[in-house]
């Protein structure tokens, strides 16, 4: 008897759905049919694999408030930004579709003897173990670069979205792929380990803790399979003594409640500079405390409930653990006495180094305030993190902060007098415990391919 999987509600904590868990026969046997289904689809043109592509796009668009619903009902999502998340996905679908065979042209060159053809060969099935935040973009983002490469792949998705993942396998059907070309796998994490085994997984993506991606990245490379690693991040925020104040406020605010604060690239942690301090965090405060938690279903709401209890009493813990650490509480700070998995925007300050707010990823509506003494001491306290993910910097002197940016700090992104989230033509990834790879751009398709090359020795009728 196959173990049931439950989804729930995180507005109302009602039951929605209920899944069979697969057997790790069953996930094997999977991954055998994905082996038969590469073996044919690698063979298939890059001009076959972008109309199918620009079909799923078109299905996505076409199947919006189903899927910003779906997202809405399991995670918790606001509809409007679930709407935003299916819309990014076929725009990055559109990219793949028109840009992945440019990426993978062959390149020639010449050596004394001879001449080389380099290709960008596909090498089979790729695993993808995924979270739940952005249930469609995460799934998305690796699998239609992988494919479009002439891999194929298989997920684990997170337990509490198995009604996206389910959706997401029936839409790339519906879009005309051959069958076991992606596959969703609804399996737990023991059976995702056994399958990074398999002999025909020759590689593994995941996004998700760096805790669980180091185990994941450690048994891939007991096995010299090639690993991408999107894991957590603390991202810093500099608000430096020249930003504009209004404009930075609003930027640190969108930054930290978007996808009700549950992003690995949200602003966390604001380090703003002493002379502009007490007016930054006045206007701060003030405009958190007048953003609406509610039903996602709203339109009204800014912020809807987090996506389980057990992340909701996790994050509640790390607030408690910060103040009793010293930190000192500007708004909110507590559970409220409702239905569902709520909770409320909330402003730390007085945070130091050896506090869960300065330290670890605080995965939620909770913004960390720091004071420093100077631009040089903000961008210190920013790389102060085992973190390495993305950032910010707000300036009147884009130069100086380009300049911070790309010297300075570091991580894999940093947003200078703004805030944004992925693009589908901008490489996407970090550094230090944060990880390593990179998704989006370009750099995806090239992660699981065989860069293979072809010397060519010059014959003795064209030597003369």
């Amino acid at each position: 008897m196959s173990e049931t999987v439950n989804t729930y509600n995180p507005a109302t904590g009602e039951k929605i759905d209920h899944y069979h868990l697969m057997s790790v026969d069953d996930a094997e046997q999977a991954v055998t049919r994905s082996q038969e289904a590469y073996l044919n689809w690698r063979r298939t043109s890059f001009a076959t694999r972008a109309d199918l592509f620009k079909n799923l796009a078109n299905i996505m668009e076409e199947r919006i408030d189903d899927l910003a619903s779906l997202m809405t009902r399991e995670m918790g999502k606001v509809t409007a930004q679930g709407k935003q998340e299916v819309q990014l996905c076929a725009e990055i679908c559109r990219y793949t579709a028109e840009h992945g065979a440019e990426f993978l042209e062959d390149e020639h060159r010449i050596f004394e003897g001879g001449r080389a053809i380099i290709t960008y060969q596909p090498i089979g099935v790729i695993l993808g173990i995924q979270p739940w935040n952005f249930p469609l973009y995460q799934v998305i983002r690796y699998s239609a670069s992988n494919i479009m490469a002439g891999n194929t792949t298989v997920l684990k998705h997170a337990k509490n979205v198995f009604g996206m993942a389910m959706a997401i396998q029936q839409m790339y059907e519906d879009a005309g792929f051959p069958k076991n070309v992606y596959q969703s796998l609804l399996i737990d994490g023991s059976t995702a380990s056994d399958l990074i085994k398999h002999k025909y997984v020759r590689g593994v993506t995941f996004t998700g803790s760096d805790e669980v991606g180091k185990e994941v990245a450690k048994e891939a490379a007991s096995m010299s399979k090639k690993t991408v690693m999107e894991l957590g991040s603390n991202d810093a925020f500099l608000v430096l003594a020249d930003a504009d104040i209004d404009h930075a406020v609003e930027m640190c605010i969108q930054g930290r409640v978007i996808n009700n604060g549950e992003t690995c690239v949200a602003a966390k942690r604001f380090v703003v500079v002493d002379s502009v301090y007490d007016e930054f965090k006045e206007k701060f405060v003030a405009q958190c405390s007048k953003l609406k938690v509610g039903d996602p279903t709203n339109e009204n709401t800014d912020l809807g409930p987090m996506a389980r209890e057990d992340l909701r009493d996790e994050l509640h813990e790390q607030v408690k653990k910060s103040l009793e650490a010293g930190a000192t509480l500007s708004l909110g700070g507590e559970v409220p006495d409702t239905d569902g998995y709520f909770y409320p925007v909330t402003v730390l300050e007085n945070v130091t180094p050896g506090m869960p707010a300065y330290d670890d990823e605080l995965f939620g509506p909770v913004a960390s305030l720091i004071r420093a003494r100077d631009d040089k001491q903000a961008m210190e306290v920013a790389n102060d993190s085992r973190y390495g993910l993305g950032g910010g910097i707000f300036s009147t002197d884009t130069e100086k902060a380009i300049s911070l940016a790309k010297d300075e700090f570091d991580t894999g992104m940093v947003n200078i007098n703004g805030y944004s989230l992925a693009q589908p033509n901008l490489p996407f990834g970090g550094v230090k415990d944060s990880g390593y790879g990179r998704e989006h751009g370009g750099y995806g398709i090239r992660e699981f391919v065989n860069i293979k090359t072809i010397m060519v020795a010059e014959s003795q009728s064209e030597s003369h």
